[in-house]
């Protein structure tokens, strides 16, 4: 990632004995010298995002046997894929992405054992079952992970084959080709699947009724085909699903109710199909639907549940184009997260619910062509960040209140078609002649001359007088009582509120007690005799259960680490950490309430550390799903995961650098990692931190105190093995492999990565070019990276792929091989900063450009 221009080098063809040419993200153009190709050591060509163009070699793999990754992706490269790279049998990775290639997949191609395969947006084509011949050559591949053919002109039945894919498959996406026939049955058997796309095709037949068994995805993508039937209720087996899409194709029947079952879902998609019935109250019981859920274009009958109340989370909320009737319900205001509420084109009757003013987010509403009545409430004028506003063809009646004039942000307000009488304020959007529309209410008069209304007719003195009667008869009258009454309740809240706070300090005062005494009964009482329902986990010397203790004279939930003596290094793990703990105190450091160091009934030893409780468990639960768990978690966000990595670095850094001496933790993984209810990390499980002494922060690794080799086999630094120094270098590296494993989803013990190749080294070579490829499938699918719904997107993803790219690289700079090459933590902390504060930056200016364009598109 540099600034190079102009073409590669033919010199570089002269070097025979070069095995790695990374060239991506430059401004490099014109051909690659076909001399490169001749380079039989060469294991990885790595050229993606640059400029060049240009054929690939016919037998270009005939002459580069050892080739493990070619990356050639967002060039202008044509002409056809070379049926030759079969011959490069070591092929890991394979990425063509966004280029102009052409003709149809050699069937070769599928005798390759890639573990991701990457041709999407180019201009490959197939029509024939002998086009599609690559994919049954590829069943024999056990180890692909990631298959991306969206975006090309691919046509004809996809093949029956691709049921037989790896196990292993996480990703298959065949979405924006012209793809036909039914899909597979047998597309259930992708048991390992997070997303499946298969939108923008021309599908045809039902959704299989087997779908449920995807129970892993995250993404389900059928938009935009020619889909009948019905919905099978199995969807609701699929549990773990985020996203949703099932819009623009012609399904029918009623919504199944098994719906309610996907309790993690963000977005669901049903528009523009032929669904009809009534709305099932299940869907809207999904309080994790936080970004859209669209119904619109469909035949649904009956009134908007109040369960719609329960949708806290929601942005967007589309129902238009239905048969939806009854009154809008209250609760509606109860969905203070909305953005845009679209329920225009339904027949709705009877009032304007006044709660609606507690939407106070809300953007865009519209209710057109419905049946309602009633005056405008008042209260709308309260919605201040509302910027567009539909009531037309309704039978509203009464003034326009004033306070919508007040509405600052309001650019577009539209009441045409209504029983509206009186005056037209002049404030706001009424004084912008392209923003009001007004026609169809022949009542309306005044107003700013440009509207071109009648004046209105001037009030006469005897209705003032009865009205000033009226304000002295029973407007003060009842201002007074509720005065009076708001008075009295502010005095009992006083009294109350004192008694509420001491309640609520009382959890945070224990933390800061020095040592509070606790037997090993009071343990024993509060784990129910270390049961193994309360049991958290097993580490290497001991293991974690949940307790209740009486704490403060109050119940607490808390941690308890009870050592395994019996296991060699354990006591000395107990008094290292003890040592540990009692010098540190960081709102990212795992907080230690008390230790016991005593005796059980038999007479043996007994030592436990306990600790504050935290909720969400480790960073390893969150990253690697449990299936067995009872209510394994959801995936973490984008920002969670780079607050995570600045929790984690602030943490080391006040080891490092704000403890007199300093230390090392030299345990540092995922599962060392916690989670409080909040998803700040806390970085835990001192028992092999090192405590040091000398001026230079370093202390051989054989020391006294030192308990066998330091770290866990993948986080461990290389030179720990090697017998060598302890220093916060050795932090450095664990936490860059933490990152690494953070953003992948890859454990770094995983059995691909043997034979000189790390978790390291297979990021290094797909960075910076095809890294988000191998990117954790499910950080994509809550980003919703290859989704193409509202709001526009496009920088979004840019914003989110400079983010990832930034954080990775400040990665592999803390764990390169040589310590003294690595990243410090301190400017690891600095740098993570850095790079959080510019994505929450760049995501505000890119919502305010998406309302902007939502608001033109509706306009």
């Amino acid at each position: 990632m540099n600034q190079l221009e102009g073409t590669i080098p033919e010199g570089f063809g002269r070097l025979s004995g070069l095995k790695n040419i990374h060239l991506g993200v430059n401004h490099l153009s014109g051909m690659i010298p076909t001399s490169i190709f001749n380079i039989s050591s060469l294991s990885c060509f790595g050229v993606p995002m640059n400029q060049l163009h240009g054929l690939l070699p016919s037998d270009l793999g005939i002459h580069l046997p050892k080739l493990q990754y070619l990356l050639l992706g967002y060039n202008h490269f044509t002409g056809s894929l070379p049926a030759s790279i079969a011959n490069s049998t070591e092929i890991y990775s394979l990425d063509i992405s966004f280029n102009n290639f052409s003709g149809s997949i050699p069937p070769e191609i599928g005798t390759l054992c890639p573990d991701f395969l990457s041709f999407d947006t180019n201009q490959l084509i197939a029509t024939t079952a002998e086009d599609w011949k690559f994919m049954t050559f590829l069943t024999n591949c056990t180890r692909l992970r990631i298959l991306d053919l969206q975006d090309n002109m691919l046509g004809g039945v996809l093949p029956t084959s691709v049921s037989n894919l790896s196990a292993q498959l996480q990703l298959l996406y065949v979405g924006f080709n012209k793809i036909s026939g039914n899909i597979p049955f047998g597309i259930s058997n992708l048991v390992g699947l997070n997303q499946l796309q298969l939108a923008n095709n021309q599908f045809t037949g039902t959704l299989p009724d087997n779908i449920g068994r995807l129970s892993f995805l995250h993404l389900l993508g059928i938009d935009n085909n020619l889909l009948t039937g019905f919905i099978p209720s199995s969807v609701g087996n699929l549990t773990q699903l985020l996203r949703l899409s099932m819009d623009n194709n012609m399904l029918e029947g009623p919504l199944p109710t098994s719906l309610g079952n996907l309790q993690k879902i963000t977005l669901a998609l049903f528009a523009s199909n032929k669904f009809t019935g009534p709305l099932p109250r299940e869907i809207f019981n999904l309080s994790s639907l936080s970004y859209a859920l669209v119904l619109s274009g469909n035949y649904f009958v009956g009134p908007l549940p109040p369960e719609v109340g329960s949708l806290t989370n929601l942005a967007y909320l589309y129902i238009s184009s239905n048969n939806l009737s009854g009154p809008l319900p209250n609760e509606l205001s109860n969905c203070q997260s909305l953005i845009d509420l679209r329920l225009d084109q339904n027949l709705f009757s009877g009032n304007i619910p006044a709660t609606f003013s507690k939407l106070r987010g809300l953007t865009l509403l519209t209710l057109t062509k419905n049946t309602l009545s009633g005056v405008i409430p008042q209260e709308l004028g309260l919605m201040d960040g509302m910027k567009e506003l539909y009531l037309a063809h309704n039978n509203l009646s009464g003034h326009i209140p004033g306070s919508i004039g007040n509405m600052t942000s309001l650019n577009r307000l539209d009441l045409s078609f209504n029983h509206l009488d009186g005056e037209v304020p002049s404030k706001g959007v009424f004084s912008n002649m392209t923003g009001f529309v007004f026609n169809g209410n022949l009542g309306l008069c005044g107003g700013i001359p440009e509207l071109g209304l009648p004046p209105c007719p001037l009030v006469s003195m005897g209705h003032s007088l009865r009205k000033s009667h009226l304000v002295f008869r029973v407007v003060i009258p009842v201002v007074g009582t509720i005065l009076f009454l708001s008075l009295m309740l502010a005095i009992f809240v006083l009294r109350k509120k004192p008694k509420a706070q001491s309640k609520k300090t009382i959890g945070f005062q224990l933390i800061d007690d020095k040592y509070p005494r606790v037997s090993y009964a009071e343990l024993v009482q509060g784990t129910n005799g270390f049961a193994t329902n309360s049991l958290m986990g097993r580490g290497r010397y001991g293991s974690v259960y949940k307790c209740g203790l009486l704490l403060k004279s109050m119940m607490t939930t808390v941690a308890v680490k009870v050592f395994d003596l019996q296991q060699s290094g354990s006591s000395k793990s107990f008094l290292a950490e003890c040592e540990a703990l009692s010098k540190i105190r960081h709102r990212n450091l795992i907080n230690v309430i008390t230790c016991c160091s005593s005796s059980d009934p038999k007479q043996n030893d007994f030592k436990a550390i306990v600790f504050e409780f935290m909720p969400n468990g480790s960073l390893d639960r969150w990253l690697h799903l449990d299936v067995t768990a009872s209510q394994p978690p959801q995936g973490l966000t984008l920002m969670q995961r780079l607050n995570i990595t600045v929790d984690v670095a602030d943490a080391l850094d006040y080891l490092h650098n704000n403890c007199d001496p300093p230390i090392v933790h030299c345990d540092l993984k995922p599962s060392n990692i916690l989670l409080d209810e909040d998803l700040v990390a806390h970085v835990g499980d001192f028992g092999l931190a090192k405590i040091l002494a000398d001026s230079e922060g370093e202390q051989p690794i054989n020391s006294k105190s030192s308990i066998g080799i330091r770290g866990t086999i993948g986080y461990v630094a290389p030179e720990y093995g090697e017998g060598r120094q302890v220093s916060p270098c050795g932090d450095s590296y664990s936490f860059g492999i933490v990152i690494l494993e953070l953003f992948t989803g890859m454990v770094p013990t995983h059995d691909m990565f043997r034979d000189g190749l790390t978790l390291q080294k297979h990021v290094e070579n797909t960075f910076p070019g095809i890294l988000m490829k191998i990117v954790d499938p499910i950080l994509l699918s809550i980003e919703g990276v290859y989704t193409s719904h509202l709001p526009p997107g496009r920088n979004a993803v840019e914003h989110m792929n400079h983010a990832i790219l930034s954080v990775m690289k400040i990665a592999l700079s803390c764990s390169r091989q040589a310590p003294t090459e690595r990243m410090r933590i301190r400017d690891a902390a600095a740098n993570l900063r850095r790079v959080r504060d510019s994505h929450v930056r760049r995501n505000e200016e890119h919502l305010e450009l998406c309302s902007d364009i939502t608001n033109l598109a509706s306009a």
